[in-house]
């Protein structure tokens, strides 16, 4: 039986820059490493993370000692004791980035001892069946991921080709022709990107990035082939919930718009409420802020009828373990489920592995553009050549 010799630490860069945590977990004939991203717009309700350099402290001394000898493959045995080390609700002690690094290592351990892909593990842990999700790629990014205008965090492009790799080829080549339009539109500068990748213009109001988007897929002939989202992220928007909502319909009215992530602010229950009454039927109304990939917000948003699909990431709640049991809560709804990365992330692609083998309906990763977003894109591209 494979055992954890020792758990290492050490800082690194994520994409804005800023210091995150890498774990090195070796076992008696090999290593791996895994590190963790962190968000920028984050809901209230989120596991917390601590400094990075207080994370590597933590792991070095305090989680490497304690998991000694387990073996990789205990998944819920080793993310129960880092819960059980932390003694609170929201990994204010060992910090969210700490615990999770050290449970993606464990992860991918366990993987290698198996011999099978990394996604094929977690769809065994999460008794999930796996599939491929589609694509939200964020080509437009707004709110405090970019510099500009707009209101708005994430301006969603969500292909419909088929495979993986002809979603990828055909968000690519819009991404790329937007970048032709964007220029024609506003000159020099209006191709700078945002934290994601996404392009970072200073638009006329929330609506144009779409009015632009559609009438360049209408050229190319292609706009059949897509539906778009929006990432609200509202709770940073200093508008009130009726104004928002007229924006939104207006959207609604305009575009084929199939996907609506925190159109208000995370307390504001009544106002997801009441829009999802009304567009049940036509849009997923998602959580995020809202649920934060926790179980008991979950089930309070279920409640209360606040959305129809949740976003999911792991670093909001601090173990893969949680994570699967915030996935199989939305599932045990009918909800859909949408995995995603963050802003600052790094080049670990554990999330495109995560959500193809929970057989997310979709996954947030970015622009096609940067490495760190290029990262998952082409795990996802190796992912399907592995089920082929």
């Amino acid at each position: 039986m494979a055992s954890i010799r020792s758990i290492g630490a050490r800082k690194i860069l994520n994409s804005r820059g800023e210091w995150t945590v890498e774990a090195n977990l070796i076992c008696e004939d090999f290593s791996v490493t895994a590190s963790v991203p962190e968000g920028k717009s984050k809901g209230k309700f989120e596991a917390v993370s601590v400094d990075a350099e207080a994370a590597v402290k933590i792991i070095n001394e305090k989680i490497s000692p304690a998991l000694k000898g387990f073996n990789p493959e205990d998944q819920n045995k080793i993310d129960n004791l880092l819960i059980e080390l932390d003694g609170t609700p929201n990994k204010s002690v060992f910090g969210a980035n700490s615990t999770l690094a050290v449970s993606i290592a464990a992860a991918r351990a366990a993987a290698k001892i198996k011999n099978v892909p990394l996604w094929r593990y977690i769809e065994g842990i999460s008794k999930r069946t796996s599939k491929a999700p589609d694509l939200y790629m964020n080509v437009i990014n707004g709110g405090l991921h970019a510099g500009n205008s707009l209101d708005f965090q994430e301006y969603i492009i969500i292909p419909k080709a088929g495979t993986i790799t002809k979603n990828i080829e055909l968000g690519v080549r819009v991404y790329s022709e937007l970048a032709k339009e964007l220029l024609n539109n506003f000159g020099k500068g209006a191709t700078l990107v945002g934290d994601e990748g996404g392009y970072a213009s200073n638009f006329e109001n929330n609506s144009q990035p779409f009015e632009i988007i559609s009438a360049l897929l209408n050229r190319l002939g292609i706009s059949d082939k897509f539906s778009f989202g929006l990432d609200a992220a509202a709770s940073n928007i200093k508008k009130t919930a009726d104004d928002l909502r007229q924006e939104y319909e207006s959207l609604l009215a305009k575009y084929n718009l199939e996907y609506l992530e925190d159109p208000f602010d995370e307390n504001d229950f009544d106002s997801f409420a009441r829009f999802l009454a009304d567009h049940d039927s036509k849009c997923l109304i998602a959580g995020d802020d809202l649920t934060v990939t926790n179980a008991q917000k979950i089930s309070d948003a279920y409640g209360k009828k606040a959305v129809n699909a949740v976003i999911i990431k792991p670093n909001q709640i601090g173990t893969i373990t949680e994570a699967l049991y915030a996935v199989a809560k939305a599932q045990e709804f009918d909800w859909k489920v949408v995995v995603s990365h963050r802003s600052g992330e790094t080049n670990d692609d554990f999330i495109a592995d995560f959500a193809y083998g929970v057989g997310a309906d979709g996954f947030k990763l970015g622009a096609p553009a940067r490495g760190e977003r290029v990262a998952k894109y082409n795990r996802l591209i190796a992912i399907e050549k592995e089920t082929d």
